[in-house]
């Protein structure tokens, strides 16, 4: 850990983002770093909330002479995503988030850097904490859960606010303001299969797939990268046909929005086949490599000897999941038609788990048009219960509606042009902010949503550019002096 992460410029955003860093807060595993807060803002003297789900709420006064401004509502959310290089010996339930300076950037050791949205909180609670920015009443609102189910978006009741104004604080590029973003549902596959006995005389190997980049399964989807759980059923697929292998593990991604970086399968197959499975591996390598030689110059292929298993899974399911995973649509499936360059509708194959007599398929579906999203889930669906697995769909989500006529919009617009001569850029989002849910709670809010830059959010090679925190910090600063009159 780099202690001199906390006096990089701007020392009052970044001592805070150091803090948080210190805090384990995986998502569902989100008390530490709710009680930190909760602490946090009592400290400061200012009214602390914590609602029935884990959410809080710190409300700020305005400061003198800016009583008659719209109230601002920061939201940012606590937890992170735990995604570590296999490589890597780190327990996100208990080790603090190893940061480091690298060059312009902050970045971990191996995990995620927990900028996605440790830099929105920090940001927030400099602004709570200071005595010299001038603003109109403030609320910030610290959601949990964010990433795995919106599970505070969810849950947040109406009557709780009293502002005008929704500043997310959750966007990864600074320069560009968001205004509207995709919604999302989560598809749970399940196959269920009887244990096979191990027949004799074959050998066991376990076959990998590292070194893929992963990332966020919104932002990054349009990156073409490399799907570890594709990759690793097309290759299954070969070798049952051509030897004979048999199947008695799978083991890809973890996280239904990180875009599967490495897979691990255990197979068995006759014996005398391990020459020949070495250069088959060595061929379908060379192939994969070449088509993702763009995107993945990392991706790394390897097949060895490994524990013999107790089981197989039955041949019927077997090929079963293999074909449907094959089948599955996975990554763009559409462009948007009303914002250039803007993905409407995706999927991301997660996830692949092998349990005690289960394959566990997770799977997250995005689309800014909810009829596409609602289609996908049919087509999705449609493929796993045509080979004999469960399909549930839950969790789904609205996207939030660009308003282009948003007052705060049109002052950021011109508080940015006047600090550094230009106009941002004025985007929608193909990831699932909360401001979709949010805002039909509240539906009078004008929202908005910017940030600094990030880069491979969802993955352990997750930085924020640190010359960016400096402009994010000035220009929020900027905004509040400048925001409307009621």
């Amino acid at each position: 850990m780099n202690k001199d992460i906390q006096n990089l410029d701007p020392q009052r955003v970044w001592k805070h983002f150091y803090s948080l860093t210190q805090i384990p807060r995986p998502s569902k595993k989100e008390e530490a770093v709710i009680a930190f807060m909760k602490k946090f803002g009592e400290n400061l003297g200012l009214e602390t909330v914590v609602d029935k789900v884990g959410n809080v709420i710190i409300r700020k006064p305005a400061t003198p002479g800016m009583e008659n401004r719209m109230g601002v509502i920061f939201q940012g959310h606590l937890d992170m995503v735990p995604q570590k290089n296999s490589d890597k010996v780190h327990d996100f339930e208990k080790d603090p988030i190893e940061a480091y300076i690298d060059g312009e950037w902050v970045t971990a050791n191996g995990t995620t850097l927990g900028a996605d949205n440790g830099m929105g909180c920090a940001a927030a609670m400099a602004v709570l904490e200071s005595t010299d920015i001038p603003h109109g009443p403030i609320e910030a609102l610290f959601t949990i859960d964010e990433e795995t189910g919106m599970t505070g978006a969810f849950g947040l009741q109406p009557g709780m606010f009293k502002g005008d104004i929704l500043m997310n604080l959750d966007s990864e590029d600074e320069g560009e303001l968001y205004v509207g973003c995709a919604g999302g549902i989560d598809a749970n596959i399940t196959f269920r299969f009887t244990k096979a006995a191990v027949p004799a005389n074959v050998d066991a190997y376990k076959i990998s797939i590292t070194g893929l980049k992963g990332g966020h399964s919104g932002m990054d989807i349009i990156l073409q990268r490399g799907n570890a759980n594709k990759i690793m059923t097309r290759f299954l697929i070969q070798i049952i046909r051509n030897h004979g292998a048999k199947l008695a593990m799978f083991d890809g991604g973890s996280l239904r929005n990180a875009i599967p970086r490495e897979a691990f399968a255990v197979i068995v197959a006759p014996k005398g086949k391990s020459e020949t499975l070495k250069n088959d591996l060595i061929a379908f390598y060379d192939i994969a490599s070449a088509e993702l030689s763009a995107t993945e110059p990392e991706f790394k292929m390897t097949i060895g000897p490994a524990e013999m298993p107790k089981f197989l899974i039955d041949e019927t399911i077997q090929n079963n999941v293999l074909r449907s995973i094959y089948a599955c649509p996975n990554g763009v499936m559409r462009m948007s038609d009303s914002v250039p360059g803007l993905v409407e509708t995706s999927n991301n194959l997660a996830s692949v788990k092998t349990l005690d007599g289960e394959i566990k398929i997770g799977s997250l579906l995005r689309s800014s048009v909810d009829s596409a999203k609602e289609d996908l889930s049919e087509m999705v669906c449609s493929v796993f219960t045509l080979a004999g697995a469960e399909c549930d769909m839950e969790g789904g989500y609205p996207g939030w509606k660009p308003n282009m006529e948003s007052p705060i919009l049109k002052t950021m617009q011109d508080v940015y042009q006047k600090m550094y001569g230009k106009i941002p850029d004025i985007k929608a989002i193909h990831a699932g902010l909360e401001c979709g849910l949010l805002g039909g709670v509240y539906p009078k809010w004008d929202m908005i949503s910017f940030g600094p830059t990030i880069r491979y959010p969802h993955s352990p090679d997750e930085k924020v550019n640190i010359a960016t925190v400096r402009k994010f910090w000035d220009y929020l600063v900027e905004t509040l002096k400048n925001v409307p009159v009621k």
